[in-house]
């Protein structure tokens, strides 16, 4: 669940002097959102996005002089002129739930994954974030399937769920108690098979409560 078994490692980077029409060629070209900027040392410095470039390029609304001034101004101006300084960074050792939170406090799409020397290792994006959860959770398994169950807060019914499951050869890939909200507490488990009027009836028969959707 670290940061460094999901990011992209060794990602391209530009530096403070590379111009804004190259940082938008390796952007468009290599369909990227986030391009560190660092210096020769691979030291961080700050990064510049897809945003940053849309804002800085002249508007298709403004008039052809003012559009092609404006234009010729850009293709002559550095990334260090546009670049965000002291952008949010991730350690290679964070985990995944770091780094939900850090997007969620930060409202970014993608971070640099810095080490203890400051340097660049990676990067991180929300995407990575997803597919990361998606392998880790099992949630795009072929038969792969969330049921609730609810929670009596006996000591042991978490305990009780995996002998059930492992003894019935039932694979699963998240065992999750929730706490109590405004209704009953619950517990989650996401299963890998067809199967789940078996899975259940074996849940059932072991005296737990499973909270079936409502169609069935």
């Amino acid at each position: 669940m670290y940061i460094s078994e999901y990011m992209t490692p060794e990602p391209l980077t530009i530096y403070p002097h590379t111009l804004l029409p190259e940082a938008r060629g390796i952007l468009d070209a290599f369909k990227f959102r986030h391009l560190p900027v660092v210096d020769d040392g691979q030291r961080l410095l700050g990064i510049i996005t897809d945003r940053d470039l849309r804002s800085a390029y002249p508007s298709s609304l403004e008039s052809g002089e003012e559009s092609s001034g404006k234009f010729l101004g850009v293709e002559k101006t550095p990334v260090s002129e546009i670049m965000t300084v002291n952008c949010a960074t991730i350690h290679p050792q964070a985990t995944l739930d770091d780094a939900l939170f850090l997007f969620d406090r930060e409202k970014v799409g993608g971070v640099p994954v810095v080490n203890d020397q400051d340097l660049v290792v990676g990067m991180f994006s929300i995407r990575d974030l997803i597919a990361a959860y998606k392998n880790l959770f099992g949630v795009a398994d072929k038969g792969s399937a969330l049921i609730g169950i609810a929670d009596s807060g006996e000591i042991g019914i978490m305990g009780t769920i995996v002998n059930i499951l492992e003894k019935n050869g039932i694979a699963f890939t998240r065992l999750i108690r929730m706490p109590a909200s405004d209704t009953e507490a619950k517990i989650y488990v996401r299963i890998n098979t067809y199967r789940l009027a078996i899975v259940y009836k074996l849940l059932e028969q072991d005296g737990l409560t499973v909270l079936r959707p409502r169609f069935m």
